[in-house]
């Protein structure tokens, strides 16, 4: 159903006041008549378009969801932050108060609710998706939950989002001068701010709904993001140019309101859980794996792609060691631990 933006300003706030005074979800009944699982019917908020990963791995929960239990869980997908507005800050805001029920969205993003929760975002901390694999399994998921316990929202699960790459298009990036006075859309987060100061750009902070057409309209030179995200979004159709760097992991979070999560029957808790974290083990496959053909096919298309050798990446590490130092500083102990940082 079409709403008008006066009416999704007024009826999805009054939705949420509901749902955290009911304490209920968007399920039809308590159980289902003679069924395994209880008959229940669940929204699911992301970010991304219908192609982006993060809006891949819903559906594919989804479609998990539905054949194991028998179609008696249902879990409605709304991409592009529909359910906000296509604001991903109120996005995440929903789901802490309940408007949404599950949700997917990049730790850079959830940092505009808990900035600690950008601690693996860091620049240069993890030497390949194998790396950021196992640490985050291993410890640095309990550290995405306990931060988000206190926001009342539950951890599932990750998912990449990617290493993250840069576009622009004024001119090729291969040495930190070439970054001098371009204006490059990054998230909220401290991280990418400081991190794009400390190299001579000009950081913006902006929705990503807008980029594109910022882009466009010579508002910003160029934005940072995964490869995949920056297929999905077409920009390679407005950037000419590409620096392959991985200067920064980002991982996507799936989560829950903790409300409408604990008011779910154990089994179809049980249920979620596994299905959640089948899901992201294929994201992060199916990342992985697309990724080397997305690369080659910008190659393809005609635009310029530098992928730096570790020798040109010397120079943009030395330059920003300073704010990377005070970054780990400022996440503390606990945290670094959490991620294996030294």
């Amino acid at each position: 159903m079409k709403h008008t933006k006066w009416a999704q300003r007024i009826v999805i706030p009054v939705l949420s006041l509901l749902l955290i005074l009911t304490g209920g979800c968007g399920q039809a009944a308590d159980s289902a008549s003679g069924g395994e699982y209880q008959s229940v019917n669940l929204s699911m908020a992301v970010n991304g378009t219908d192609t982006q990963i993060d809006t891949l791995v819903a559906n594919h929960f989804a479609e998990l969801v539905a054949e194991r239990s028998g179609g008696s869980i249902v879990i409605d997908v709304f991409p592009n932050d529909t359910l906000a507005g296509g604001n991903s800050t109120k996005g995440i805001e929903y789901i802490a108060v309940g408007g949404s029920d599950l949700g997917a969205y990049a730790t850079s993003v959830l940092a505009t609710l808990e900035p600690r929760i950008s601690i693996s975002t860091i620049p240069w901390i993890f030497d390949s998706y194998t790396d950021a694999r196992q640490t985050i399994d291993a410890t640095g998921g309990a550290y995405y939950a306990d931060l988000l316990a206190d926001k009342g929202i539950t951890y599932l699960g990750s998912f990449h989002n990617g290493f993250r790459q840069l576009t622009n298009g004024r001119r090729p990036v291969t040495t930190p001068e070439d970054l001098q006075g371009l204006k490059i859309r990054v998230p909220g987060s401290a991280v990418y701010m400081n991190f794009f100061s400390a190299l001579g750009a000009n950081p913006t902070s902006m929705s990503w709904s807008e980029v594109f057409t910022a882009i466009q309209q010579g508002t910003i030179d160029g934005q940072e993001n995964g490869c995949s995200i920056t297929k999905s979004a077409k920009m390679d159709e407005i950037q000419p140019y590409m620096t392959i760097w991985n200067y920064s992991y980002e991982t996507d979070l799936f989560v829950a309101n903790s409300k409408i999560w604990e008011s779910l029957e154990e089994n179809t808790r049980q249920l979620l859980q596994e299905c959640a974290t089948e899901a992201c083990e294929w994201g992060r496959d199916y990342l992985e794996a697309d990724e080397e053909s997305i690369i080659q096919g910008f190659i393809d298309g005609g635009m310029q792609v530098d992928i730096l050798t570790e020798e040109q990446l010397a120079p943009f590490k030395e330059k920003a060691a300073d704010v990377i130092n005070e970054l780990k500083e400022s996440y503390g102990p606990e945290a670094c631990a959490a991620f294996g940082i030294q």
